[in-house]
């Protein structure tokens, strides 16, 4: 990969970038009270199961599809895009992707050499005609910055998985060096699961203890997080 194609697309999975990220914690917050996630090798044994029949089964191969957006088949990312928001259960969770998904449109649409594909995509989002999903924005957003297709799902899981370390630092005692360990623990499963991915174009999913922590967030008497 060429440097510029690297920058251009690095900043849309970089934590610095504005799309709200740091405000959500994809209902651990709820895990931590509840008492499911306790130290680092609970938060690792939540994060390894949602990854492995979730955010890699289902966000992933969502990712790959809008990729082919930026590649004439604008077709497939509206109907993955759909998909995508039937199956998430947690109205607080869906409306988190739907925000960010849109902040990354308007963010890579601002770009002088914007493809009319990611500009009549935010369009439609705008327009209330699609959902804009993370996962699908992120996919649009790299494959028109010229990252390839397995390269743009290891991003976005790369990207999920810093934002549960992020959050955990807040909601867990533990600190930046464990959280690095972590990880790099991390990073062999975040591999396989691009790669498997990549060879197929069904989204799967089977979370229901994450989504049941998700959806009684919005019940906590007190919270840090906005999901």
């Amino acid at each position: 990969m060429k440097a510029l194609t690297l920058l251009r697309g690095l900043r849309f999975v970089d934590s610095f970038f504005p799309a709200g990220g740091f405000a959500y914690s994809s209902g651990l917050e709820a895990a931590v009270q509840g008492g499911a996630v306790k130290d680092s090798e609970g938060l690792s044994r939540y994060v390894e199961e949602l990854f492995t029949t979730g955010l890699g089964t289902r966000e992933a191969v969502a990712v790959a599809t809008a990729w082919q957006g930026t590649r004439g088949e604008g077709k497939k990312a509206r109907e993955a895009d759909r998909e995508l928001d039937a199956m998430m259960m947690g109205t607080e969770s869906r409306h988190a992707s739907r925000q960010m998904g849109r902040q990354v449109l308007r963010g890579a649409v601002a770009d002088e050499d914007v493809s009319d594909e990611l500009r009549e995509y935010l369009q439609s989002v705008e327009a209330g005609h699609a959902p804009g999903h993370l996962a699908v924005a992120v996919g649009l957003a790299l494959g028109a910055a010229g990252w390839t297709r397995e390269q743009a799902m290891t991003a976005f899981l790369y990207q999920q998985a810093v934002g549960f370390v992020s959050a955990s630092l807040k909601l867990l005692p533990i600190g930046q060096r464990e959280g690095q360990r972590l990880l790099a623990a991390w990073a062999p499963m975040l591999g396989n699961l691009s790669r498997r991915a990549a060879a197929g174009d069904i989204m799967t999913a089977w979370t229901p203890v994450h989504d049941i922590y998700a959806m009684r967030h919005a019940r906590l008497e007190s919270r840090l997080f906005r999901s």
